[in-house]
């Protein structure tokens, strides 16, 4: 919840390049030999309902490629029904179109996805004004796409990396010998303050972490009576955040008064694919 996933030029260009390069396209006959330069006028196809997201990375694209696509920002974020057609230049070379389009529409698809499943599960939360997190169960290389097609689609970023906030895990507490030595230990590491978590697994845990101060309580696979009871000894400054097994099925039945966020890794990692097309003509 520390950080919210941004794109920054340059950095965009070099991962544009790499997945071009990726696709073979530099060595693509269509990219070096000298061919007529047929001209073509195209639109983007929306195939199924979605949350459109990923326009700045399907830009870039082409932008990289030294054509410029008109801003797509006004699609950014809009939820558009099958059939939908969006306009793109004319005269954007064959060449250009033909080889590009993959790496283009891969990006696209991906991101949309992303924020059209996490805006099925913001509906339902936000009725009750709680926010939805993603993790960092990304797929390697897109964490920045993802992340932010999260927020495209009304979630909210939990953390870009692991220091913008100090996660206690299982794994943290095994290694350091519980709770108190690991915050000791992230604590005397700080020379400006980084809020902690710590992940709780049940209410004995919960009572040790509020004795220790912590203000940020990750309450992981409690069950809907744990967290009830949970709830009768939250404190005001204290932040409870739900994660562990919670589906689009059972959401609602989490979503009680006094929980804070609800974190979902299937927002990255089990989106459903979307359907969109790149279709154009030869400009006459």
């Amino acid at each position: 919840m520390s950080s919210v996933a941004t794109f920054e030029s340059q950095q965009l260009k070099r991962d544009i390049e790499r997945f071009l390069d990726e696709d073979d396209f530099f060595k693509h006959p269509l990219y070096f030999s000298k061919l007529p330069r047929h001209e073509v006028e195209a639109q983007l196809f929306i195939k199924s309902d979605l949350t459109l997201a990923g326009t700045p990375w399907f830009e870039a694209t082409f932008d990289f490629l030294g054509y410029p696509l008109k801003s797509l920002k006004e699609w950014e974020g809009q939820q558009l029904k099958k059939g939908t057609q969006i306009k793109l230049n004319d005269g954007i070379p064959f060449a250009v179109a033909l080889t590009a389009e993959r790496v283009a529409l891969n990006l696209l698809q991906r991101a949309s996805a992303v924020a059209t499943h996490t805006k099925k599960f913001v509906d339902i939360a936000q009725k009750y004004n709680i926010k939805i997190l993603d993790t960092r169960k990304t797929t390697p290389g897109l964490r920045n796409l993802e992340k932010y097609a999260v927020v495209q689609g009304g979630g909210f970023n939990h953390r870009m990396g692991q220091t913008d906030l100090w996660m206690i895990k299982d794994n943290h507490k095994k290694c350091f010998g519980g709770v108190k030595e690991a915050m000791d230990f992230f604590q005397g590491l700080q020379a400006f303050y980084t809020p902690i978590e710590v992940e709780i697994h049940d209410l004995k845990e919960l009572d040790t972490a509020m004795k220790l101060g912590v203000r940020h309580m990750m309450l992981d696979n409690f069950s809907l009576d744990q967290l009830k009871a949970a709830l009768l000894v939250k404190q005001p400054d204290v932040t409870y955040e739900i994660s562990g097994g919670v589906t689009l099925e059972n959401l609602e039945s989490y979503c009680l008064k006094g929980i804070d966020a609800i974190s979902v890794g299937a927002l990255t990692h089990s989106a459903p694919s979307v359907d969109i097309s790149f279709k154009y003509e030869i400009k006459k």
